[in-house]
């Protein structure tokens, strides 16, 4: 495989030392899942990773996507890649067997796309979207549309896509125009635009499947009146014939990164032939789509995360080689110059990078971890991995992102001026992380959905559930000399985020929601630092008891890397929560009373 862009022996670290991936194979629904089997998945996909994705990864970037004649074009591997995943059962990997799915646990299905958005994180969104599309034709569709979309889209020769946002609305969901009239026997004329659609049409494709919004007219006001159509670019017939379906491209969207993948602009019913096909129940839409968005949202985190560990890897390659300067203690400039990863600064750049890095990818697949047990157990406990899931959702997607783009500038500073030339891939995932604190909702819209909603939902049950897990890893490692310090740093931090959660409860009823949510996004990079030191704790721990054990040199070193970032974590970044729970509980409301027109000119 050329080039290094994530590792596997922290993948089988998390998967099997930490979370004990094998273990759901002892409920029926993943009992094929054992580790031999977890073991040939993770080699299937870094080689397909190392073969067809990587190895793209800067033609992709340089040959965007264009318009031609109505068509999208793309680079031409984009249908090799969704063949092959296609064939290799990567987007069906979720899939029940009835509908010839893997029944694959989400966290080895999680492991796998962070191995392929590593390597290439523009190729690899293609057969994502067609997996979460797809899953939501499973999930409500009628058996018709399952029948008709489901296996063409699993098989990766019809891509799928989520059709959301439209000009006038952006992010507000509730304000979009797009209109459905009623034809009969649930089929719709569709009128209408929608903006920054992923892979909303390319000739890697036969056929493009767009799972997209709209208000049948005569619908409730707001967010009450939206439903879910499937609107084919093209609409097959009893026999199998692909008619148009009046879904036109008006443009292809020029971006600073992630451009392997077009982001386009559609207008449907310009004929007044473009029929869409409802899925589920009039109205139900957005409680529909809000499955493939919390899908589409933890995936998001994962690109965000393998992105920064494709540059971390890459950052730490260059400083293990490239020679500069001295030890600064060393004056006689005859000594040889020593490789930069001896000075501590570089060391602190790359501990940054890393704990980003292995904190979010253990979140990620703590959080698929809840999902999958959410799917296999019943009553209280179901309950239990739905709300967890549910809480740490927004994190999953945030802190991976915001701080992906930290850990991304980390790695590019540690090539100095090289780092900011194309020679070296930093500068493109620079721009590649760019997005992702954006799309499939922005930090503002996840940190008042965690303040707003999560958090207090079914009267706190989700947040005290949440601080009975960060309380068991503190109680666990307060029996041990070296990590008691950094449980007891933990405990503080929770207390101070249950404080800063009660002030802002309080506000709430004394003064409105708006000064209650008006620091959502602080509220949220609190929550999430605090998240990610529980998984760093979670992971000290376990390289605490492997170090008990005998183990080779090269264990070792891994095992000790991993307690020297956890205590980067603990002594540079849970500190920031200081600063973050002060301002949350200052009595000043700043930002609501600032004036618009004090902005200047």
């Amino acid at each position: 495989m050329a080039g290094k862009f994530f590792s596997m022996r922290n993948l089988k670290f998390l998967l099997y030392e930490v979370f004990d991936c094998p273990a759901l194979a002892g409920y029926d629904y993943y009992s094929q899942h054992n580790r031999k089997a977890v073991d040939m998945v993770l080699a299937a996909a870094a080689k397909m990773a190392g073969d067809l994705l990587w190895p793209i990864l800067k033609e992709m970037d340089e040959h965007p996507p264009r318009l031609e004649n109505g068509r999208v074009k793309v680079h031409a591997d984009v249908k090799k890649i969704l063949k092959e995943a296609g064939a290799g059962g990567w987007i069906g990997a979720h899939f029940p067997a009835e509908l010839d799915g893997e029944q694959m646990p989400l966290m080895v299905g999680s492991a796998a796309r962070f191995i392929f958005a590593a390597a290439n994180y523009s190729g690899a969104v293609y057969a994502d979207l067609c997996a979460g599309a797809a899953h939501l034709i499973a999930a409500f569709g009628s058996p018709r549309l399952i029948a008709t979309y489901v296996p063409r889209m699993l098989s990766g020769s019809w891509q799928g896509t989520m059709a959301l946002t439209e000009p006038q609305a952006g992010s507000s969901l509730s304000d979009i125009v797009t209109s459905a009239a009623p034809m009969g026997e649930g089929v719709y004329r569709i009128k209408g635009q929608k903006i920054f659609i992923s892979a909303g049409d390319h000739d890697g494709a036969e056929n493009v499947v767009h799972l997209m919004l709209a208000k049948i007219e005569g619908a409730p006001p707001g967010a009450r009146g939206i439903s879910l159509f499937v609107v084919p670019k093209k609409r097959p017939d009893a026999s199998g014939y692909l008619a148009d379906n009046d879904v036109t491209v008006t443009a292809v969207y020029h971006k600073l990164g992630y451009r392997g993948a077009p982001i386009t602009e559609l207008s449907m019913g310009e004929k007044n032939d473009c029929i869409g096909y409802l899925v589920g129940e009039p109205h139900q839409g957005l409680k529909y789509m809000f499955q493939m968005m919390n899908e589409a949202r933890l995936g998001v985190g994962l690109g965000a995360t393998a992105i920064a560990s494709a540059a971390y890897y890459a950052a730490l390659e260059y400083a293990k080689a490239r020679t500069q300067g001295r030890k600064i203690h060393e004056k006689d400039p005859n000594l040889p110059q020593i490789p930069i990863i001896e000075h501590a600064d570089v060391k602190r750049m790359l501990l940054f990078q890393r704990a980003v890095v292995e904190g979010s990818l253990a979140l990620l697949l703590q959080c698929s971890l809840y999902a999958d047990l959410e799917k296999i157990t019943q009553g209280e406990e179901k309950e239990r991995n739905h709300l967890l899931l549910e809480l740490l959702t927004p994190v999953a997607k945030t802190y991976p992102s915001e701080m992906g783009i930290l850990s991304v500038s980390a790695g590019l500073q540690c090539f100095g001026g090289y780092g900011y030339c194309d020679d070296f891939p930093l500068e493109q995932y620079y721009r590649d992380a760019r997005i992702h604190p954006i799309h499939e909702g922005t930090t503002a819209i996840q940190g008042m959905d965690l303040l707003g909603r999560k958090v207090v939902m079914k009267d706190g049950q989700a947040f005290l559930l949440f601080a009975g897990e960060v309380d068991r890893v503190i109680q666990a490692a307060q029996d041990e000399p070296m990590l008691a310090p950094l449980s007891e740093k933990l405990r503080e931090a929770m207390t101070r985020l249950q404080n800063v959660t009660l002030h802002l409860g309080r506000k709430a009823r004394t003064e409105g929601v708006e000064p209650f949510l008006a620091d959502a996004v602080l509220y949220l990079e609190l929550f999430g630092i605090i998240v990610i030191a529980w998984q760093w704790l979670l992971q000290a721990q376990t390289a605490r008891l492997a170090l008990a054990k005998n183990c080779s040199q090269g264990e070792m070193n891994f095992y000790q890397g991993k307690l020297f970032a956890c205590r980067y974590f603990f002594g540079y970044e849970l500190p920031k929560t200081l600063g973050l729970a002060e301002r949350l509980t200052a009595a000043d409301n700043l930002t609501v009373e600032m004036p618009v027109n004090c902005f200047g000119d």
